[in-house]
């Protein structure tokens, strides 16, 4: 009778101690995302969608108009998707909807993030409403392409400024919205912004600027600098976060559309930034808010889910050692984002997921607090590393 008791509390502590699988990690998150998504609706004024939380720990809300609009209903539709969830699927309609008016909005180059991944998978999500979600996003893409010069080959970032014709790194996102809902020539434009980033927003080793300042009389670069990141020669973590995911995606959609050359162009370019990242990456995966930053410094969670679904993406369509290696970089900070140190407890955090991100430190702007973004490129990593 010993022998079995002893032989069932070994038995207990390697099943204790074995590491959680992906579909089990996947699925405990999810089933968080899913409370969590919901006490995020009871928690917000009609109209409004979440931001982040102040110093009090209170719901700082936005309208519709904030850069970040489109990543909660995002983030319901995956949930709804993945859980099957008929509550969860009919807030994702309710705030998609929210962004009805969007698509006709003038002056956002952040309409890709704003309309990508709000209506983009609510057409996932609701095939029925496809017609009318499509539309939205073709409006969409017309207005991002308005911002397009054919001098400078980009599509403009901010109107605000000193700046004479700012393109950043994070505008990169935005171009997925001209490859999968743009016209021909709208493909173009994105193609040709992805190259100009390449050819103007890298340093020699793979980190990237933040901003770079264009002329717009003669297409000729004025200045490189950063406005969110520790210094002008330092790399911003999110931005790096930008950049592997940008090429990524462009990879990936120029190939689905017909593009074979500049397809392997952009596989190349994320393949070198992959590499820097996975040569500077900390232990835990998660990279801190800058990575030239002094120490110490704070960590920031939206980069490291930013980067992990890229990861994932970049693994299905590059091959040999540096596909093993950005899987098993993208579970790692998976790992890292599922454990308690990141993951906010059932009733926590007003709703949001994940504590610990870094919006702009320079402006002490959304300093280590959950961010909607980091709450939605999670969610998309794990069902992207369920699905390999």
């Amino acid at each position: 009778m010993k022998r079995i008791v002893l032989i069932l509390g070994i038995a207990s502590i390697f099943a204790s101690c074995a590491k959680e699988s992906l579909d089990a990690l996947a699925g405990r998150v999810y089933d968080l995302a899913s409370y969590q998504l919901v006490l995020m609706d009871s928690n917000l004024p009609q109209g409004r969608l979440p931001k982040t939380l102040d110093e009090g720990g209170e719901l700082v809300t936005s309208d519709i108009k904030w850069w970040c609009s489109g990543f909660y209903p995002g983030s319901l539709c995956f949930a709804a998707m993945h859980t099957e969830n008929l509550k969860l699927a009919a807030l994702a309609d309710k705030y998609t909807h929210y962004l009805d008016t969007l698509s006709r909005a003038k002056n956002s180059h952040d309409i890709g993030f704003m309309l990508n991944c709000s209506f983009g998978n609510h057409l996932l999500l609701f095939p029925e409403q496809a017609a009318a979600d499509s539309l939205v996003l073709r409006e969409g893409a017309d207005r991002l392409a308005s911002r397009f010069s054919p001098v400078t080959g980009t599509t403009r970032s901010w109107d605000f400024g000193k700046w004479k014709y700012p393109v950043i790194i994070d505008n990169m996102m935005n171009l997925e919205l001209l490859m999968k809902f743009g016209t021909p020539e709208q493909q173009e434009m994105a193609i040709s912004h992805a190259d100009r980033t390449i050819a103007n927003h890298f340093r020699d080793d793979y980190t990237t600027w933040h901003v770079v300042d264009y002329d717009p009389e003669s297409g000729e670069v004025i200045k490189k600098q950063t406005h969110q990141g520790y210094s002008d020669d330092s790399a911003w973590s999110r931005g790096q976060a930008w950049a592997l995911y940008g090429f990524t995606m462009m990879a990936v959609q120029c190939n689905e559309k017909g593009y074979p050359e500049a397809s392997a162009r952009f596989k190349a370019q994320a393949e070198k930034v992959a590499e820097m990242l996975l040569q500077r990456l900390p232990a835990d995966g998660i990279p801190e808010w800058d990575f030239d930053a002094p120490e110490p410094a704070l960590k920031d969670a939206s980069a490291g889910a930013i980067m992990a679904s890229a990861f994932v993406q970049l693994a299905g369509i590059t091959r040999g050692s540096l596909s093993r290696r950005c899987i098993t970089m993208a579970e790692k900070q998976l790992r890292t984002l599922a454990s308690p140190r990141y993951l906010c407890e059932k009733g926590e955090c007003k709703g949001f997921i994940l504590k610990h991100s870094v919006g702009n430190m320079p402006k002490n702007g959304e300093v280590d607090v959950p961010l909607t973004y980091a709450d939605y490129y999670f969610l998309e990593a794990l069902m992207r590393i369920s699905e390999k």
